[in-house]
């Protein structure tokens, strides 16, 4: 089994974290730092973890956020020199190259909490952050404060040069990044940040793309016609590159149906006829997995693109049951002709789900119509 995720945030990247703010300021008190944000550290999870150093920076960098800010900065690992996607720390006497990766994030959370009256140097700091992980959820305070001012710098970063300033733009301002705040402004009315990701569409890193994909995704959760009509405009003269962020910022809609982004991806209402729908596993012992097969047929006199999903409808303790849509196949099927498929779908312990005993329901869809509906057994 691998190492825990929390782990990423340690004892000993907290200690080092002291060091290198000892080294910037000799007052800094490493050692009641330290003992103060890695407190029951193995009760805590990442998050957690987070918020309790961040608790720490604020009990013992300078109270004032002008003479605090230049200890943080001279903390940080030289720009462009580790992997910002990693937790290392590395400690004066060893190496000398400062805070970067994961424990970036309670420093970026620190500017949040306390810059709020400090913005352009606020800004700067988060900027730099961010080329040594990632600034998203720090930024997200001052575009909760001062939207408008903050979207101008962001729009000022679109052409910079490090690729993770650039996502910081797309990241910092998703609607419903996972463990942060929500922006409620921008969930209720996205507009307002689609020039910034219309800017980022064609970047020249996946790693941007990837991240305008999942701020679209993020909106299609409450706007889905207008994600719709997004990707049927960008999909005029796209690249392949610019093909894969649609499909992937669409990927909530096609699981879910919906007729304007199917029709936007070129899938329109299915012509086939389901020939076979037939579960092996009409009992599933918990731990061990669905097994079923399909079979279509095209009743086209053209070739069709299909996107073929299934439902598992879970059981709920008062006996009620709600569905959750999994991808399964696309394919193009030529005119006439049978698709034949066969899966296996673990049903196994996870944290996001608790499962019941009882009768479940698979559903098949393709291009978001249902086709076919089977019950098995789940037993415990």
């Amino acid at each position: 089994m691998g190492e825990p995720f929390k782990n990423l945030l340690n004892e000993r990247i907290i200690n080092g974290m002291g060091e290198h703010f000892t080294k910037a300021w000799p007052e800094f008190d490493s050692a009641a730092f330290s003992a103060m944000a890695t407190k029951n550290l193995d009760d805590l999870e990442l998050k957690q973890r987070s918020v309790q150093i961040t608790e720490a920076l604020t009990a013992f960098l300078p109270d004032n956020f002008e003479s605090a800010a230049p200890i943080l900065l001279a903390s940080l690992a030289p720009e462009g020199g580790g992997d910002t996607g990693g937790a290392e720390v590395n400690c004066p006497n060893i190496e000398g190259r400062g805070i970067e990766g994961w424990a970036v994030m309670p420093m970026t959370h620190y500017v949040g909490l306390q810059g709020l009256t400090h913005f352009d140097l606020s800004m700067m700091l988060l900027k730099e952050m961010t080329k040594r992980s990632s600034s998203e959820f720090g930024i997200r305070f001052f575009l909760i404060a001062e939207p408008a001012r903050t979207l101008s710098v962001l729009e000022t970063w679109v052409g910079d040069s490090n690729v993770h300033v650039r996502r910081l733009i797309s990241e910092g301002t998703r609607p419903r990044l996972p463990w942060a705040m929500r922006l409620p402004a921008f969930v209720k009315d996205p507009e307002p940040i689609l020039p910034l990701l219309e800017a980022l569409k064609d970047d020249g890193e996946d790693y941007v793309r990837r991240s305008v994909a999942n701020n679209l995704n993020d909106i299609a959760k409450d706007h889905p016609n207008l994600v719709a009509r997004i990707a049927r405009q960008w999909l005029k003269g796209a690249d392949k590159n610019r093909r894969r962020l649609i499909r992937h910022a669409c990927r909530t809609l096609i699981k879910q149906g919906h007729k304007g982004t199917l029709k936007a991806l070129g899938y329109g209402p299915p012509r086939v006829e389901m020939d076979m729908l037939r579960i092996s596993t009409p009992r599933v012992a918990f731990g061990a997995a669905l097994v079923f097969e399909l079979s279509l047929t095209s009743t086209a006199n053209r070739a069709q693109s299909l996107v073929v999903d299934y439902a598992i409808h879970h059981r709920k303790a008062s006996g009620a049951m709600t569905p959750k849509v999994f991808k399964w196949k696309t394919t193009t099927l030529a005119p006439r002709a049978t698709l034949r498929a066969k899966r296996k779908h673990a049903i196994r312990k996870i944290t996001t789900r608790v499962y019941y005993p009882g009768r479940h329901r698979l559903e098949i869809f393709v291009n978001g119509v249902s086709l076919g509906i089977e019950d098995f057994e789940l037993v415990m």
